[in-house]
């Protein structure tokens, strides 16, 4: 998934409304965003196969490390762990964690049979939903709906920037999405390495928006 990813960093805003927007995204997509670096080292490989699945051409032959279900949880903790040493704030490390770890979980759903549960071998599980594009737009659609919906209805603006940064935001993400799915492939893995590098300027727009927004209530 994508938008999915990016849906529940937006509606975790309303469990946690002290942590930031951007860690709360950061942690929804932090193996997606280790991801590249791991392509570019070598450590991790993909394959482009077009028609391997109606939504995506990549075939995902090794990623044991950032997205295996038991390095899931490593990371789920070394973030969790980061942050309290940082916030002290545990509801937040509490969500960051499960954040973390709803990526596999999510990627399980959308995925074929290629997510791992450990690295070194082991069993590959992965539900398809990626062989069905209506199911697929509708399924992110209605996750990344209700995300906006909720952080939408749980913050709100203090200046001009926070009310207009945010409809933008959304529209780009949007459309970042619809165009990697009726995009052409991509032209080689090292491509998708380097623009995948891309992801962390929109971490970086979730921190500087939600400077801009203020949470309604708070727990």
């Amino acid at each position: 998934m994508f938008l999915g990813h990016y849906a529940l960093g937006f509606g975790a805003k309303k469990l946690t409304p002290y942590t930031s927007l951007g860690t709360l995204l950061l942690g929804a997509e932090l193996v997606d965003l280790l991801w590249p670096t791991f392509l570019m080292l070598g450590v991790e490989t993909v394959r482009i196969a077009p028609g391997i699945t109606r939504v995506t051409p990549l075939d995902f032959t090794s990623y044991p490390w950032t997205h295996s279900l038991v390095m899931g949880a490593v990371w789920a903790g070394l973030f969790a762990a980061l942050y309290t040493f940082f916030r002290r704030y545990p509801r937040g490390a509490m969500v960051l964690a499960a954040l973390v770890l709803s990526h596999w979980l999510l990627d399980v759903i959308s995925h074929r049979p290629d997510m791992p549960i450990w690295p070194g071998g082991g069993p590959r599980i992965g539900l398809g939903l990626w062989h069905s594009l209506p199911a697929t737009l509708v399924v992110e659609g209605v996750l990344f709906s209700l995300g906006i919906w909720i952080y939408a209805t749980n913050t709100e603006p203090v200046d001009t920037v926070g009310r207009y940064s945010f409809p933008a935001f959304v529209i780009t993400l949007a459309a970042f999405y619809l165009a990697s799915v009726f995009g052409p492939p991509p032209p080689s893995a090292s491509a998708i390495a380097v623009v995948g590098q891309g992801q962390w300027l929109l971490v970086m727009w979730g921190y500087w928006l939600d400077r801009h927004r203020v949470a309604i209530r708070q727990w």
